[in-house]
């Protein structure tokens, strides 16, 4: 009985394990990322994947740990602590909690939409599971204040509200289904004023950008934009299937005999058709892009251009993290 060739320090687990470059290898790597079993791990798996990730890095290989066994680690790691600052994150605000926490606000939104306390009640709730979920995954760089995260909620909140109840009285005249659609709208909105809020200081001071070895050139405002517009879209993308696929389904669905004899049915068949979209709908989404994107140089603003011409007057394009 031989034992296995011991691995490798060389693995670099910094980055995913597959190829970033193609669509398919960013969805593999968000399927992981967001695998809600995760949730499931006792805080003593989390420490034993903490201890593998950090041995790893400092060079100490335990015997008999294979190449798999080294990868699970580090998507056990990542799942759960914060990559720039190497604490533990919130359960609610990892990126493994997204699929079951939305499937549950998302299904209450769309079922409870009648009403005006309850259409005010679901969008508080889903904007205030935003603010954790931006404040846990927040860059590590630029640390949001408190009274920043507090505009940015309280805008946000108040931008889904006025668009719920807007469009809810606008569809009062038309058929139930758009009706169904009123949610959807009032998440579209209140993303496209609650990422850029959140990431104000970004749009401020701009992102750190790097040469493709990951050295810092400088900080650019131009890159913060198409950072926070790509993870505004992704969110939108997101959201969509799991708001607009359920409506059509249901709306058939209550025309039926059998759920008018059980409506209680209603709400667990709502979160159910979510939970499925969503499965699918957020990995895929945050696959759309690179989580490490890129731009030309000539695309950033003047000054940083400069700075950067300075340094390497050869370079054409620079990097920066998206964000999620």
């Amino acid at each position: 009985q031989k034992m296995p060739p011991s691995l490798p320090a060389t693995i670099n687990i910094r980055e995913p394990r597959w190829d970033q470059s193609t669509f398919q290898g960013r969805a593999k790597h968000f399927f992981m990322v967001t695998d809600p079993r995760n949730l499931l791990l006792s805080g003593a798996t989390l420490e034993e994947a903490r201890r593998v990730v950090e041995d790893y890095r400092a060079g100490t290989v335990p015997p008999g740990l294979t190449e798999d066994q080294l990868w699970r680690a580090k998507y056990i790691y990542d799942s759960a602590f914060h990559p720039d600052t190497g604490e533990k994150m919130l359960l609610v605000g990892r990126m493994s909690a997204q699929v079951p926490m939305n499937m549950t606000i998302t299904g209450c939104m769309l079922t409870f939409y009648r009403t005006t306390p309850a259409v005010l009640f679901w969008q508080w709730v889903n904007q205030s599971f935003n603010a954790i979920v931006n404040y846990t995954n927040r860059s590590g760089d630029a640390p949001i204040t408190p009274s920043q995260l507090g505009t940015a909620y309280v805008s946000a909140t108040t931008g889904a509200v006025v668009t719920a109840l807007g469009l809810k009285s606008l569809t009062k005249h038309l058929p139930a289904i758009i009706g169904r659609y009123v949610p959807f709208a009032a998440v579209a909105a209140a993303n496209c004023i609650n990422i850029p809020l959140m990431r104000q200081r970004e749009l401020k001071l701009g992102i750190p950008v790097t040469d493709e070895n990951g050295n810092r050139l400088g900080e650019s405002t131009a890159a913060a934009q198409k950072a926070i517009f790509q993870v505004v879209v992704s969110r939108i993308g997101m959201a969509a299937p799991a708001m607009a696929i359920p409506p059509v389904i249901m709306n058939a669905l209550e025309k039926r005999a059998f759920l008018k004899r059980y409506p209680y049915l209603n709400a667990p068949l709502q979160v159910g058709l979510v939970g499925l979209c969503l499965v699918f709908a957020t990995p895929l989404c945050c696959a759309l892009f690179p989580q490490k994107s890129s731009m030309a140089v000539s695309r950033l603003e003047p000054e940083v251009q400069a700075q950067i011409r300075e340094k390497d007057p050869c370079l054409e394009t620079v990097y920066f993290n998206k964000g999620l």
